[in-house]
């Protein structure tokens, strides 16, 4: 089968999810406009595996107006939303992925749209990537190249790279400037606050609020937080982040400091065990913990579940774990993104940014073939032109001007 997805009868549902992104997105409906005309993936085959919500869908159409046959996959189990995935599938598109798939599941989905051969990579934490080189090298040679987006993928890469273990060429949409300086910092600041909101219903004002990583994500999370009111405490291994931190005018300390303290701990550093059971151990009775990076390994769960005499799901999308001396600790979406397995990801507007570097960077990787055979790095920034005219479309939109260098200071300042 062209798909395997949850429920077919779903789609409209989903159809009128994405039908309201689009009106949102101006960027993309601008690119779906020109690549209907210039078919720049035309006999290209494009696997990605991104969160497959309402957002993303909409790239997959844009990307299919281009001429592209899509094979996608979600990039975390319970990011999937089904009735996007059946939307998708109802207009023609190959989709294979459900939620809460299991990890055989997961792992089968991603499988599938790799199995077709595809031509060039749209990625989201490296996963497609990582599995095309270990398990189907013989289809590397058809790759053209790829586009990452995330800070974890990119760490990812880069390992690769190093051990010249990466095949193809990736562009490393994460690192524009239009990507991580919005996407990551109001995206993530604003769409964790709204899984956490929506999935607890508590409030924020006067409580204590822990933020793991101070990068662009961690500033976004930080400052939302203390615009809602929280008492803000930064946590970091990067003495000039925690500097940063600092003097923007949040409490910096160690873990280990902070745990006794916080009432709800948020991570957002693409590391594995940054809240540990000896953190759970001294944490207040109600502590709520929960992750923004991308894979689920920052906070401990498993080591909770061994510490705990009982668990139960509290509400939707929170487990209690009641510790032997009676204290709860909540773990808010498994541990997962907060803002995508508890929420709808970043907003609309955020998206058609990232999503408009992604097509672009894409159509550029497809008109310039013969970077697959270039020496040196396989890791390639994004072209700054791509950076300055999604930047230039954007304030557009927005009905904005601004200044140009006139030739005399164009000559005084680059000779």
């Amino acid at each position: 089968m062209p798909y395997l997805i949850r429920n077919e009868a779903l789609w409209n549902e989903g159809a009128l999810k994405i039908d309201w992104v689009r009106h949102h997105m101006p960027l993309l409906r601008g690119l779906e406009a020109e690549f209907s005309q210039e078919k720049p993936f035309a006999g290209l085959r494009i696997a990605l595996s991104v969160h497959l919500e309402a957002k993303t869908a909409y790239l997959c159409q844009v990307l299919a107006a281009g001429g592209a046959q899509m094979y996608v996959t979600g990039s975390n189990p319970l990011s999937t939303q089904d009735d996007v995935a059946a939307a998708l599938v109802h207009g023609g598109l190959n989709v294979f992925a459900w939620h809460g798939a299991t990890p055989e599941e997961y792992e089968a989905h991603i499988r599938r749209v790799l199995e077709v051969g595809p031509n060039l990579i749209i990625d989201d934490g490296g996963d497609l990537v990582s599995m095309l080189h270990a398990d189907y090298p013989q289809l590397l040679s058809g790759v053209i190249g790829g586009c990452e987006e995330t800070t974890t993928g990119i760490l990812r890469l880069q390992t690769m790279d190093r051990a010249g273990k990466l095949s193809f060429p990736m562009m490393l949409v994460n690192d524009a400037d239009c990507k991580h300086l919005f996407d990551n910092r109001y995206g993530t600041g604003q769409s964790v606050w709204d899984g956490i909101n929506r999935t607890t219903n508590l409030i924020v004002a006067g409580k204590t609020v822990v933020v793991a990583g101070y990068g662009w994500c961690g500033k976004g999370v930080a400052m939302r937080a203390k615009g809602l009111g929280a008492k803000v405490i930064v946590t970091e291994v990067n003495p000039v982040r925690a500097m940063e931190a600092v003097m923007d005018g949040f409490r910096v300390m160690a873990m280990d400091e902070a745990a006794p303290l916080g009432d709800l701990f948020i991570t957002v550093t693409g590391c594995r065990d940054v809240v540990t059971p000896a953190h759970f151990a001294v944490m207040k009775d109600g502590a709520i913990c929960c992750n923004a990076g991308h894979f689920d390994v920052e906070v401990d769960v498993a080591g909770l579940r061994k510490m705990a005499v009982e668990a139960r799901e509290a509400r939707k999308n929170i487990m209690g774990y009641r510790l032997e001396d009676g204290r709860r600790i909540y773990i808010l979406a498994e541990g997962r993104l907060v803002n995508l397995a508890a929420g709808d990801g970043h907003p609309a507007e955020i998206m058609d940014m990232s999503f408009a570097i992604q097509a672009l960077s894409a159509r550029w990787l497809a008109a310039h073939r013969e970077l697959r055979t270039a020496p040196g790095s396989r890791l390639h920034r994004v072209p700054e032109e791509i950076d300055r005219e999604v930047a230039q479309r954007k304030l557009a939109d927005w009905g904005l001007k601004i200044d140009s260098l006139t030739p005399a200071q164009h000559t005084y300042l680059f000779g």
